[in-house]
Parts: structure tokens; C-alpha cells; sequence
């Protein structure tokens, strides 16, 4: 079998989706540059000219994830204007759905130990992602009474970390963690019983 070719301007690209798949197959860890630099069909030696080593590969890995992750999430936010609970509502789901579309980026991203203060470019778009999330808290937080309004940053902190859980626990085929429901009616519910809490939808809604 012939080997594919790759001008300058696509090798570094080429690596990085040869390490998404390795990582989605194995795990952040389960491979070397040499395994990536295979797949993607150059030489070991090739690699070092785009990456200092597989925590790098895996960062840019990361960095493109946060990247198509912070875009889903801003359609999201857009798609439920001008209802700041359907847009809330909304980027709850948009992570969902981007772990399951982009399995190897979300592990880069979430379970590879890689720091998103690792590069500045890494920072901002994670940044970007966070604030998408945290917008829609905003719009959302608008309507509770001042004296019993949480912070935003709070709020979105919150449907973040239920958002991953659900993901984490439910949705990854993590062993001994079947659920009778599914992650969606999970995380739906999930967030429905706390923007209870806050007052923001009905006792029975």
C-alpha cells in the first residue's frame, strides 16, 4: 500500500488527525509520535518539525476541539434568541452533543491532563467557549429578583459541571454506570430542576 503524500502546508493537520484518532481509539496516553507519524504516513522525524513532542500534538488537538466547541456553542446560543431559557437550555445541550460528534477532541480537551493555559491560543478560545456559556447565564439571571440572583459566573459554572458529568458518567460507556435514562433526559431534567430552584420556570413546567 502506497503511502500518502502531504505538502508542507497539510502535514501538521495530518498529524493532528492521525493523533484525534489515536486518541479516541486509546486514550491521550496510549500512543507515541511515532504511532501518529505512521498513520499519517511520514516519518518520526517529520513530526518535530510541526511539534515539540505529544503533549504539543495533543494541546493543538485540544486547541481545534475548543475551537469547534465554542462555534456549537454560540449556535446554540443563537438558535434560542431571543428566549434567553431556550438559549440557556440550548448550550446545556451543545455540550452534549459535541462529545458525542467529537469524541477525540473532548478527551483532549478534558481527560488528557493538557492545561488550557498551556499556549495563550489555547486560553482564549476556552476562554470563548466559557463565555458563551456564561453569556447565556446573564441573559437568564436578568429575570430573578436582584436580592436572590446568583452570579452568572456561578450559574454557568453549574450547567457546566452538570453538562460534564452527565457526559462523563452516562454518555462515555463508563463502566458500571448504566443508566435507565438517557444522558439527554438526564441533563434535560437535570437542568430543568435547577432553573426550578432558581424560579425561573414553573413548579409544574
Amino acid at each position: 500500500m502506497t503511502k500518502r503524500g502531504y505538502h508542507h502546508g497539510n502535514l501538521r493537520q495530518a498529524l493532528v488527525d492521525s493523533a484525534l484518532s489515536l486518541i479516541e481509539q486509546r486514550g491521550p496516553t496510549g500512543f507515541t509520535l511515532s504511532e501518529a507519524a505512521k498513520r499519517a504516513g511520514v516519518t518520526p522525524a517529520a513530526v518535530y518539525r510541526h511539534f515539540e513532542g505529544r503533549e504539543d500534538l495533543i494541546a493543538e488537538a485540544a486547541r481545534q476541539g475548543y475551537e469547534i466547541f465554542a462555534d456549537l456553542m454560540q449556535y446554540a446560543y443563537d438558535k434560542g434568541q431571543p428566549s434567553a431559557l431556550a438559549a440557556f437550555e440550548a448550550t446545556g445541550r451543545a455540550y452534549l452533543a459535541f462529545a458525542r460528534k467529537y469524541p477525540g477532541h473532548y478527551i483532549a480537551m478534558f481527560e488528557s491532563g493538557i492545561s488550557v493555559n498551556r499556549t495563550p491560543e489555547l486560553a482564549a478560545v476556552s476562554a470563548r467557549a466559557r463565555g458563551v456559556l456564561e453569556r447565556a447565564a446573564t441573559d437568564l439571571s436578568r429575570h430573578i429578583a436582584p436580592d436572590r440572583r446568583p452570579p452568572a459566573s456561578m450559574v454557568s459554572a453549574h450547567i457546566w459541571a452538570m453538562s460534564h458529568g452527565v457526559v462523563e458518567l452516562f454518555a462515555r460507556n463508563s463502566p458500571g454506570t448504566a443508566s435507565p435514562f438517557s444522558p439527554e433526559d438526564l441533563l434535560e431534567s437535570g437542568i430543568g430542576i435547577y432553573l426550578r430552584g432558581l424560579g425561573l420556570i414553573a413548579p409544574d413546567g
